[in-house]
């Protein structure tokens, strides 16, 4: 039995009102909810009720607002993981944005990067401009994965910029149960990289 098109735009309200402000979805998280007719009617009569926002081709969310700020950006990590579940690809933090992530750096770049497994090119949301970029499938080998973080914003920092503040910063990142993972991906990075990640992943860690 086909649903009622009001049935289908109800569950979608709930299922996006039961996430916390700042997620960025696709009509792909609510293909469950109804057929693939259904649920664009639904987002097309809640966008017009400005109750969500389009953000861009087949990505919207809900608006946050601050007393303050007003309507607020969602952040780029949120966009990212809809552009996985919109394009089917893999994205990875890279360069200063890697860096930031991690506390290595207090400023978030305006342009922000992320490693790609799929075609390069530029996602533009407001005033933010996310870079996809195509790279070899050694990079992506640990997208996803703490450790493709912390190889990436090592990359970007430069082997002589890497001082005893930056290894405590990433030690606060690296859980007893990361360490394991993180060794084993030590073998796709660089050499200089893989020996000062090395002493963080060992049972005690780095002090």
């Amino acid at each position: 039995m086909a649903r009622h098109p009001r049935s289908t735009e109800t569950q979608v309200l709930s299922r996006i009102s039961g996430h916390k402000g700042g997620w960025v979805f696709t009509p792909a998280h609510l293909a469950d909810l109804g057929s693939r007719n259904a649920v664009a009617s639904a987002l097309k009569r809640l966008k017009a009720q400005g109750r969500i926002r389009q953000l861009a081709r087949g990505l919207y969310d809900c608006p946050a607002h601050d007393p303050v700020l007003g309507t607020v950006a969602p952040s780029a990590d949120a966009i990212a993981r809809a552009l996985v579940v919109r394009d089917a690809i893999r994205l990875q933090p890279s360069g200063a944005y890697a860096a930031n992530v991690l506390g290595l750096s207090d400023q978030v770049p305006s342009r922000i990067v992320f490693l790609t497994d799929g075609p390069s090119r530029k996602v533009k949301i407001g005033k933010r401009e996310i870079l996809l970029q195509h790279t070899t499938p050694r990079n992506m080998a640990t997208a996803g994965r703490k450790s493709g973080t912390l190889i990436q914003a090592l990359r970007y920092l430069g082997q002589e910029r890497v001082d005893d503040r930056v290894l405590t910063t990433l030690s606060h990142h690296i859980a007893e149960a990361d360490r394991p993972a993180i060794r084993k991906d030590l073998r796709y990075a660089p050499a200089w990289i893989a020996e000062l990640l090395g002493p963080l992943t060992t049972p005690a860690g780095r002090p």
